[in-house]
């Protein structure tokens, strides 16, 4: 129950400044650039703004605290050996213990800032799929859309954390090593920020762009590798049946060497960057110890020169962290790009400024509707014309692939033809809110989905505030209620994953039943009937005769089976529709 009511409790979150899919054409995606990925993400991320800045100010401060503390701990020690003690114990110890606070502070305010702004991103990409959840994941494979989920979103972080956060404090830090360095020898001050210039900002960026290519290759390859996994565990019953093991295991040993030679490739490359900061840093260091000494540069004062080389010391520390940043900009580019491309892939969705509620009055037209998938891909209708009465009981024929699951798809605005019109009691359904069109309207899908959860939170997926009484009467409709009510638990009997704990013809009642909870007065069967045997089959389509009477019933199916009360049938062929006689 709680899953399920977690799932509702998400729908119910305040909206968020969304990156709308409906913002690309039909047409298909165009190519965007990390850079345009990212700013759309940060875009997303405005309602954590004041978040995410409090964050990045109590780094600054800390920054500068821990500067501080550097500086006046090299002067403090400076002094006791010089025999002058110019720095207190007392302002060391409230330094100190300021620093330790505004770290902590930074620390947990600004990564709770993070992890909201990845919450309200991971919401945005469930509200991207399911613009088109009326076709499942269409071109989609499940392993990428996890790949994307779980390690394209939780790369995004670094965004925030390991590049805006250290960028800012490197920028903060350059000017006061600047001055502080300047303020005792020009030359010296010009020839240590242009070091921690190069280690804080140009070689990150060189190596960052230079290793864009491999950052991407390795995320392309995690994908791989999730989606060959997947491809295994889901298919074993099958690999071992054909003897498939050594060529399935093969497929995912070689994705998983991939992976590691791309991670073998970023290491070094990673070792590069920090090489070449410590290298950068450490000049820096002998620039000022010879300084101090007075060799090649003008000597400057041994206690002045001490709270020097520690501050350049806290300094070049600091930008290490953006020159590891480099290496991982790359895949937070592509990540980025991935993650994004959600919403480029996912069919338009068009509506109108000013929207209606859907009329009582249920009768369909479709007409002259042209729609396909993508762009580069052949029209699954061209010309489509349909007319469904109010309460008719219609069946919609053809074979895989002829566009009958795309069908339910435009009735349901989760996708929108490229011209042509469908309406709802005469008004065309762009103008009527999504939400108020699909209270009207009912899906059962082929492939309809039980949660491994109990029966009861099944059901009210379907009508979050149905009644004990409400449950019982659709499992009744159904013919499914007799089962529920001898199972030990009843309504709260656990399913299992996929309803694993059901057959597969009790599995499709408990379906039928979430479907007739809705008491929509459309109601689209989309292969209802699919993977049972000949006489449940019959023996379902007979209960659907019964329950639906009244209701508008469109029928898709590859194959009537003779028991179906039916107005009209329709064959679907070449993008149109033509009338079958009733026999």
């Amino acid at each position: 129950m709680e899953r399920l009511s977690k799932s509702r409790d998400l729908r119910e979150m305040p909206e968020i400044d969304q990156i709308s899919p409906a913002s690309t054409n039909q047409s298909g995606p165009s190519r965007i650039t990390d850079r345009q990925a990212i700013f759309r993400i940060l875009r997303l991320w405005q309602r954590q703004a004041p978040r995410l800045t409090i964050g990045l100010m109590l780094a600054l401060l800390a920054l500068c605290a821990g500067l501080l503390l550097m500086q006046v701990s090299g002067l403090r020690l400076a002094g006791v050996v010089l025999g002058e003690i110019i720095i207190t114990t007392a302002l060391l110890r409230w330094v100190g213990i300021g620093r330790v606070l505004l770290r902590y502070s930074e620390r947990l305010f600004a990564h709770d800032a993070m992890f909201r702004a990845l919450a309200d991103l991971r919401v945005w990409f469930f509200h991207s799929l399911a613009q088109g959840a009326a076709a499942g994941l269409g071109f989609r494979r499940a392993g990428d859309m996890l790949s994307r989920l779980v390690s394209d979103i939780g790369t995004l972080d670094g965004l925030y954390l390991r590049i805006l956060v250290p960028f800012m404090c490197a920028t903060l830090t350059l000017p006061i090593l600047l001055v502080q360095l300047c303020s005792q020898n020009i030359m010296l001050g010009c020839l240590t920020g242009l070091l921690f210039a190069c280690s804080a900002f140009l070689f990150p960026y060189l190596i960052a762009r230079s290793g864009r290519q491999e950052a991407e290759q390795l995320t392309r390859s995690l994908s791989a590798l999730r989606i060959s996994v997947l491809d295994l565990v889901g298919g074993l019953r099958e690999v071992r049946a054909f003897g498939a093991e050594p060529q399935m295991l093969a497929r995912v040993e070689a994705d998983d060497a991939a992976l590691l030679g791309g991670q073998k490739q970023l290491a070094r490359r990673a070792a590069l960057a920090n090489a070449t900061a410590y290298l950068c840093g450490q000049i820096a260091i002998l620039f000022v110890l010879l300084a101090i000494s007075g060799v090649g540069f003008s000597k400057v004062a041994p206690l002045s020169g001490v709270g020097i080389l520690f501050l350049t010391v806290a300094a070049f520390e600091s930008a290490g962290a953006l020159t590891r940043a480099g290496v991982q900009a790359g895949a937070m580019g592509a990540a980025a790009r991935r993650v994004v491309e959600i919403a480029q892939g996912t069919p338009a969705v068009s509506t109108t400024g000013q929207e209606v509620d859907a009329p009582p009055d249920t009768h369909i037209g479709i007409t002259g509707v042209k729609f396909r998938w993508a762009s580069d891909r052949p029209y699954v209708f061209d010309g489509l014309n349909l007319d469904i009465p109010a309460g008719a009981r219609v069946a919609i024929l053809g074979p895989s692939g002829v566009g009958k699951s795309s069908l339910a798809a435009l009735l349901l605005k989760a996708a929108t033809p490229e011209s042509g019109s469908i309406t709802l009691g005469g008004i065309d359904i762009s103008h009527i809110r999504a939400t108020s069109l699909r209270r009207q309207i009912a899906w059962l899908s082929q492939a309809t989905h039980l949660f491994d959860d109990t029966i009861r939170s099944n059901l009210l997926l379907g009508k979050p505030d149905a009644t004990e009484d409400d449950l019982w009467r659709a499992l009744e409709d159904a013919a499914i209620a007799g089962v529920v009510r001898n199972l030990p638990e009843g309504l709260d009997t656990w399913l299992g994953e996929g309803g694993v704990n059901l057959s597969g013809g009790q599995g499709r009642r408990i379906a039928l039943a979430r479907t007739l909870l809705t008491d929509a007065p459309i109601m689209i069967l989309d292969e209802p009937a699919t993977g049972l045997d000949a006489q449940t089959e019959q023996d379902f389509l007979r209960t659907l005769n019964t329950v639906t009477a009244g209701r508008t019933i469109i029928l898709i199916a590859h194959r009537l089976t003779g028991v179906e009360k039916l107005d009209q049938v329709w064959r679907l062929s070449h993008g149109q529709a033509a009338a079958v006689p009733l026999s």
